[in-house]
């Protein structure tokens, strides 16, 4: 093996140089393996030390717990300022389901309201659809059989009728009487519909002549919502009879009929939306207290 110029070997003649000792070389080699091998070791250990530092580091400045497990301090604690709340506050306000506009029409005592013409009638015409009919008088009284004739009489009596109430309107030569009795149940009105005794005394005056519907063929019709039974009784301002197929005074017996529903039903709706009102008002009130 040669070394390259300069190498161990002698002059011409001279012996040629000893063979290389093998083993100190590998042992050598070894060695120095070894050795490379023990670094690469160090270094990942001290590689893996000071990452180890850096995150302690990090978790300590981080406000996370100590080694000990004992919390650092508050952000209020160490002097730094509170991240402010964005979220608003509301009060709890909790208020009752809205009351049922038909218990105000069905018991009498929470059916408390004003109960005259005025309140029951208030509108100066009747409206029912398309169709506009004007009022021409009103009348109310405690004596329920003042206002009615024939059979209707001793139904409204032996019920316990406490009040009738009546309207008449009219347009186009046709007239209808709208009258609504008041009892202390739905039972009571219920039964004054099922008797079927439609005998309301017609209501005159104001263009409607006294004769209205007296000795002459009228429609009459009956019927009950809550404490209330209600009936009316149409027919022509000139006395003529209402027959099966005519359609002016059958119309407006059926609008009579609805118009009578509807206010009745409204009595019930604005009781229960002042009592509904009050009851938020209240609510609210308490919120702000607590």
């Amino acid at each position: 093996m040669s070394f390259g110029q300069g190498g161990p070997f002698d002059g011409p003649g001279g012996s040629s140089s000893s063979t290389p000792d093998w083993g100190a070389l590998a042992e050598e080699s070894e060695a120095q393996t070894r050795r490379k091998r023990l670094l690469w070791i160090g270094g990942g250990a001290l590689a893996a030390l000071a990452v180890a530092g850096i995150v302690t580091v990090a978790v300590l400045s981080g406000g996370g717990g100590s080694a000990g497990g004992n919390p650092t301090a508050s952000p209020a604690e160490s002097g730094q300022a509170a991240a402010p709340d964005d979220k608003p506050s509301f009060p709890d306000v909790s208020v009752p389901p809205p009351p049922n506009p038909r218990d105000y029409i069905s018991d009498p005592k929470k059916d408390t309201a004003p109960l005259t013409p005025a309140t029951l009638f208030a509108q100066k015409s009747m409206v029912v659809g398309e169709h506009t009919y004007p009022r021409t008088h009103t009348a109310t009284t405690k004596d329920c059989t003042a206002g009615a004739q024939g059979p209707l009489v001793s139904s409204l009596s032996h019920n316990g009728c406490k009040q009738l109430l009546r309207a008449t309107y009219a347009k186009g030569g046709v007239a209808v009487t709208i009258g609504i009795a008041v009892f202390d149940s739905p039972a009571k009105a219920t039964k004054v519909m099922n008797e079927n005794r439609a005998n309301l005394m017609p209501l005159p005056g104001g263009g409607v002549p006294a004769d209205f519907c007296q000795g002459t063929k009228c429609r009459m019709a009956t019927n009950a919502t809550g404490r209330y039974a209600y009936f009316t009784i149409a027919g022509y301002l000139n006395g003529k009879d209402v027959t099966n197929t005519e359609t002016k005074a059958r119309q407006i017996a059926r609008d009579g009929g609805a118009y009578a529903f509807s206010q009745i039903t409204q009595r019930g709706k604005d009781q229960a939306a002042k009592v509904a009102e009050q009851q938020l008002k209240e609510a609210q009130k308490k919120a702000g207290k607590s």
